[in-house]
């Protein structure tokens, strides 16, 4: 054979559709001198050059090294093929088979070259809110179906225009096969609605939502994967607004800003930031607030953070210049509920919040959450995995023998289907307290089936029997007689931080949280597991303290307060001593201490996180508590970083397992509130206490089971500050791996139960 006429075949596996890879090739193939084709199928692409070996060999070179900016090769495999005399490179339309993978990347921000085009006068796509190209515009949102075609999408109805068809069939353009793509002669178009549906007459509907914004309205806007409720965050007065009808009291909202220079007036922000500000996934980023801002107040109360993010679509663009303000954007709900994506839902959930609504004719087929980051120890740290992120999978190896649904937790629930060497993580639904939010689970696992074509083998669950993820497992199980396993809360919050960083296991595994079911029937929460992914030893925990009234006293901190207090000390300081208890009638806290006394709704439970409660009660003075994490949100805010002390601590080595007695730390504590130190110095000693009894626990580890990687997992470690004073107090001893792409909250635990659920079960 001629060393003209050798073939090969290039399979490539990914994120690879919609991303421009196929026009990628097609240029590559022509630079090189390669004839062929290149085409598209529901698991992945496929090339098959002709050629001289040395362009064969650069050609896939240059495929396994990179691609388009937001293509992610995952596997490459090539081989020899008979040589055909083929008539120069072609793109083929995309083929269907059997076999499937979610190849189609997540939803990308606006490219450059797209806001070039929105922002010249002389382009014909010049102020248009739906412009896009294969680099960005909305992906995951829109798909129906794959292979990701523009059938199969909800562009379908739009049939384009001479000038966008033309572009759309040339390799050459940067819209070749842009499914999405549109121009104001063919595309989506966005108008402004009042609240009981009827049309608000605007020559330009943006800027009439921005001088909306601008006077103090509220509005929702239909954006990307849902309705967010935006309104001038600047402006007390619309923020308290937003707040009372929304019925979301304190807890932090959300600020878009119009580009990174506003970011940097509002925030500090360091260079790894910066980068995760302006990467394409576009996530909220909580950032070190400066004061002096001009951010109103009631943004992030109790906070030193706040959450900003920069604008992924040209509608969002558009509306912030129209605005000329940083606009809170949160999303499209009720407190709680799921966020609102279909028009007519939300003109029903959201007519008693906004005063108009932004809306456009292009249809969402899935709801997709803003994803919600911050900067741990140098490295981002996702702590909701939505738009974005989703549907890109996590390597999984050794691979899954069979398909395996994994249902999550109940609190930031996401699903997990694990497929092969993958692991699919679905969007963010959210917290499963009720039928709607439920339904939305429901509904997404059955669109990820579908687009993987896939039926599981193998369910998994979390222990607690009462989650409505559990509930949908075994019903599921029973239903379709598909074997269900369950997983330990904190085990699979491990694996999870395992599996995203290729530890095989054993590892010493820092799993701390607010609370989880254990295997005990208690509940757990501050752990330290030797953790495998077919099991786990339970080698140390948190001494217990009663929960009186159950979930109240996680509402309620000043009850946690109360009985640390009364197990600390044998003769105490009186409860008028403490704000926080002075506060509440002597006839509630007496019948807090005959619940604990009688054993009555008292559960004794093991979580880190009710500790931050517990000393936020007493150094803060607040009793109560109006979201999950609120006081330790503010205690961190509160922490004098200048302060150099710490607080002592005992391990209760008789215990089985180790306790890490608290009782030392509340004394300390204590007196130092009746002292009258600062709740900043209270709550620095607090933190650095901590990580000087993590770190201690990790030694006594060490000492019987030998050093091995360590892991930080679980709510508590979405703490930048404890991370950072436990890293370093182990440095050079250990190597300490938290978290990063998987949430290490509940929203990541269902990769854990994935992997666990599938090496307990085996083949």
């Amino acid at each position: 054979m001629s060393e003209v006429g050798r073939g090969r075949r290039i399979e490539l596996r990914g994120t690879v559709q919609g991303v421009g890879m196929r026009p990628f090739v097609w240029r590559l193939a022509r630079e090189l001198g390669l004839t062929g084709r290149v085409w598209n199928h529901p698991a992945g692409v496929t090339v098959e050059a002709f050629g001289p070996v040395p362009a064969l060999d650069a050609l896939a070179a240059r495929l396994g090294s990179g691609g388009p900016p937001s293509a992610r090769v995952v596997s490459l495999s090539a081989w020899e093929i008979p040589f055909e005399a083929a008539a120069g490179f072609v793109i083929e339309e995309s083929a269907g088979t059997d076999e499937r993978r979610v190849s189609i990347p997540a939803d990308l921000s606006t490219c450059p070259a797209c806001l070039r085009e929105l922002r010249d006068p002389a382009d014909r796509r010049f102020r248009y809110p739906f412009l896009n190209c294969t680099g960005c515009g909305p992906r995951f949102t829109i798909v129906r179906d794959i292979p990701y075609d523009r059938s199969a999408t909800t562009m379908a109805g739009f049939a384009m225009c001479p000038d966008c068809a033309r572009e759309y069939r040339d390799p050459s353009d940067r819209r070749f096969h842009a499914e999405p793509t549109a121009c104001p002669a063919c595309g989506p178009r966005v108008s402004l609605v009042a609240p009981d549906g009827a049309p608000v007459p605007s020559a330009d509907p943006i800027a009439l939502a921005g001088a909306a914004l601008a006077a103090g309205r509220i509005l929702a806007v239909k954006g990307l994967g849902g309705y967010h409720l935006a309104c001038d965050a600047t402006s007390p007065d619309a923020v308290r607004r937003l707040r009372e009808r929304k019925h979301r009291e304190e807890k932090p909202l959300a600020v878009m800003v119009p580009d990174l220079a506003t970011a940097e007036r509002l925030a500090r922000l360091s260079d790894t930031e910066r980068e995760l500000l302006t990467s394409p996934e576009r996530p909220v980023v909580l950032l070190r607030r400066r004061d002096g801002s001009g951010l109103a107040p009631e943004v992030a109360p109790d906070a030193a953070t706040v959450g900003l993010l920069l604008p992924y679509t040209p509608l969002h663009h558009l509306l912030l210049e129209a605005a000329g303000r940083p606009l809170v954007m949160t999303s499209g709900n009720l407190s709680d509920e799921p966020i609102a994506f279909r028009d007519d839902d939300a003109l029903r959930r959201l007519v008693g919040i906004a005063d108009l609504f932004l809306v456009h004719d292009r249809e969402i087929e899935a709801r997709a959450d803003d994803s919600v980051a911050r900067v741990v120890r140098d490295r981002p740290l996702f702590l909701r995995r939505a738009r974005g992120l989703v549907p890109s999978p996590v390597p999984v190896q050794p691979a899954f023998p069979r398909p395996v649904l994994a249902c999550g937790a109940h609190l930031k629930n996401a699903f997990c289907l694990g497929v092969g060497g993958e692991a699919t993580l679905g969007p963010h639904v959210g917290d499963l307290d009720d039928l709607e939010t439920l339904r939305s689970f429901e509904e997404s696992v059955a669109r990820m089936e579908r687009f993987l074509r896939v039926r599981p083998e193998l369910l998994a669950h979390d222990l607690h029997p009462a989650y409505l993820s559990t509930r949908y497992a075994l019903e599921r199980s029973r239903r379709e007689g598909i074997p269900a396993v369950a997983v330990q809360h904190h085990h699979a919050h491990a694996v999870a931080a395992m599996t995203e960083h290729a530890l095989a296991g054993p590892v010493l595994a820092l799993t701390w949280d607010g609370t989880g079911l254990g295997a005990d029937g208690t509940a757990w929460g501050g752990e330290l597991l030797l953790a495998r992914a077919d099991g786990f030893d339970r080698l140390a925990t948190f001494r217990p303290l009663p929960l009186a009234g159950g979930d109240r006293a996680v509402r309620e901190p000043w009850r946690l307060a109360l009985v640390a207090l009364d197990q600390a000390f044998p003769d105490r300081p009186p409860d008028e001593a403490f704000p926080a208890l002075a506060a509440v009638p002597g006839g509630d806290r007496e019948v807090v201490r005959r619940m604990v006394a009688a054993g009555l709704n008292a559960p004794p439970a093991h979580g880190a996180g009710r500790l931050f409660d517990v000393v936020a009660a007493l150094a803060l003075g607040r009793g109560d508590s109006r979201y999950e994490g609120q006081l330790a949100i503010a205690l961190d805010a509160a922490a004098d970083e200048g302060d150099p002390g710490c607080y002592p601590f005992a391990i209760d080595t008789a215990a089985s397992p180790w306790q890490l007695d608290w009782r030392p730390l509340v004394r300390a504590v204590a007196g130092d509130v009746l002292a009258g130190v600062p709740a900043g110095a209270i709550s620095m000693r607090f933190h650095r206490t901590l990580a000087a009894a993590a770190a201690e626990l990790l030694r006594m580890a060490e000492a019987a089971h030998g050093r091995l990687p360590v892991v930080a997992t679980g709510g508590v470690f979405q703490n930048a500050r404890l991370a950072a004073l436990l890293a370093g107090e182990v440095e050079g001893r250990f190597e300490v791996y938290l978290p990063s792409r998987v949430p290490p909250g509940d929203g990541g635990i269902a990769l854990g139960q994935a992997v666990v659920a599938s090496a307990v079960a085996g083949s």
